[in-house]
Parts: structure tokens; C-alpha cells; sequence
């Protein structure tokens, strides 16, 4: 996945600027932070009159695990909160600074931090719905089906839903077990060397009955192993979840995958309500 990156911000900058138009119906507080032993901060987006609490949105960006910022998403904060929607955009640890458990633990602390505190920015605690992108989708699955994160808070899971879209890293057993793929030193850093660490990174080997309904995007052109991953993800999932199913963007590739949502108008954000709502 390394080489999608160089490309990915400069596309990152040219995107920046079409999200920095004024957006005077929504209230944003930024650099909020939840995790104070880290500094680890948090934009929250949402409408500024409210009548009644909103269903939250809390999404975690991609960048292989390495890159990244919250910033860079404030476009989908306040598209999503122009809809009524409480969005709330997380930074967390990354490699060479954490391994894929630590990244998980930080998503986890921001979810207790929203269960706690989003209600004074109108989300409805009960109503908690998490997504992300590439690597954030993997950290999303993750953090929604391995209870131990939850359990180290002393917290029952808050997770009403997962949103993945075109979600990298869903089984990174199958996937590091490849010759070609085992040699990759960065995966090596985030999810070692050890086959049955990489099962249990992999969120795949943590379905179960009373996890929360999951909404799967694919772009039709994306990686071969992200649509294969997200494939073998949806054979186990339908075991638990019968009416789950990919929802396949024609055409799309990994990157403008998440940036498709620049526009207002995309189907996909009627679909994630729609969803977020039931």
C-alpha cells in the first residue's frame, strides 16, 4: 500500500482548498483533547440548532497505519453535520510511534471520550456510529468486534454501527502470509511478525453474534486485495448478519474513494443515514 501514498496528499492538498468554503449552519470545535498521556485531539462538527439529540458519526482516517491527520477530513465533518449529523474526526497514534494495538486503544478512548461528552454538542450517546478509510476501516472493524478494548475502559461497547469504506487490513493474517507480502517492513512494525498476532489484529477472527451491523463500501477499481479482503470479510460476517452486503462504487479507486464525499450530493451519504437511522 505504500505506493498509493505520495500521490494521496498531493491530491490531499488540491482537496483542502475545495473544503475551506464557508459552512455558517454548522458549529465546529477543534483540537479537543480526549486523550490527555498522549495529546491525542479530536474535531467535533455538528448543526448548530438542534431540537432533539443526533446520531454520531466518528470516523478514523487512512494512511497505512503511518500517515495522516485529522484535518485533512474536515471536509466530511461538515458535509455530514450540514445533514444533521454529529461528526466527530479523530487523530491517533501511529507507526513508528504505536503498533496496530495501540491505534486501536486510542480509537477506543475517543468512542468513551464521545459516550461521555457528545451530548453537549447534541449527539445522542446511544446513537454511536463508527467509520473509516483504507487503514482507519481495519482500526473501525477492529475496535467494533474485539471486546478487549472496550473491556480495558471498564465500558460496555457504545458501537450502534461500522461504516467501512474501502477498508484495508480486514485479514491480515491471510494477507502477511503471502510471500509477497511478508517481506513488507512496515507491516512488520505495526502488526509483527507473528502469525497468530496477525489474527488477532485481523477483524475478521473477532466476529460474534452481538457485534454491531456493519455497512461495507468497495470502489470498483480499488486494490485487488482490499476487494478480495473485503469479500472473504462478508462470507464469516453473514453468518451473524444475513442481510449485510458490499455496496460496490463503479469505477471508483482507493483514494477518491473517501474524497468522492467532497460532493454534497453523493448517493453514499443518503445511504450512511439511512443506515445511521434504522
Amino acid at each position: 500500500m505504500n505506493y498509493f501514498l505520495n500521490n494521496f496528499f498531493l491530491f490531499v492538498s488540491g482537496c483542502l482548498l475545495l473544503s475551506g468554503c464557508s459552512f455558517r449552519s454548522v458549529s465546529k470545535s477543534k483540537n479537543i483533547v480526549y486523550n490527555p498521556e498522549h495529546q491525542l485531539q479530536l474535531n467535533v462538527f455538528s448543526p448548530k440548532k438542534i431540537s432533539n439529540p443526533k446520531e454520531v458519526f466518528v470516523f478514523i482516517h487512512g494512511g497505512n497505519w503511518q500517515r495522516g491527520k485529522k484535518s485533512i477530513y474536515n471536509f466530511l465533518g461538515k458535509r455530514m453535520a450540514k445533514k444533521n449529523i454529529v461528526t466527530v474526526i479523530i487523530d491517533y497514534r501511529k507507526y513508528p510511534l504505536a503498533a496496530y494495538k495501540e491505534m486501536t486503544s486510542d480509537a477506543a478512548s475517543s468512542i468513551k471520550w464521545v459516550k461521555q461528552n457528545i451530548s453537549t454538542y447534541g449527539g445522542d450517546t446511544n446513537k454511536i456510529y463508527i467509520s473509516g478509510h483504507s487503514a482507519g476501516g481495519h482500526l473501525a472493524a477492529l475496535v467494533a468486534t474485539d471486546e478487549q478494548y472496550f473491556n480495558a475502559l471498564n465500558m460496555k461497547n457504545p458501537v450502534k454501527g461500522v461504516i467501512l469504506i474501502d477498508a484495508f487490513g480486514l485479514d491480515m493474517y491471510n494477507y502477511l502470509m503471502k510471500e509477497d507480502n511478508y517481506k513488507k517492513e512496515v507491516y512488520h512494525s505495526v502488526f509483527t511478525k507473528d502469525p497468530d498476532t496477525w489474527k488477532k489484529a485481523s477483524p475478521i477472527y473477532h466476529l460474534h453474534k452481538d457485534m454491531p451491523p456493519f455497512m461495507i463500501y468497495v470502489g470498483g477499481k480499488t486494490y485487488p486485495n482490499i476487494i478480495k479482503g473485503s469479500n472473504d470479510f462478508l462470507v464469516p460476517l453473514k453468518k451473524y448478519q444475513a442481510s449485510a452486503g458490499i455496496i460496490t462504487v463503479k469505477g471508483a479507486r482507493h483514494i477518491p474513494m473517501i474524497f468522492n464525499f467532497l460532493n454534497p450530493r453523493k448517493k453514499a451519504y443518503k445511504e450512511i443515514i439511512d443506515f445511521m437511522s434504522n
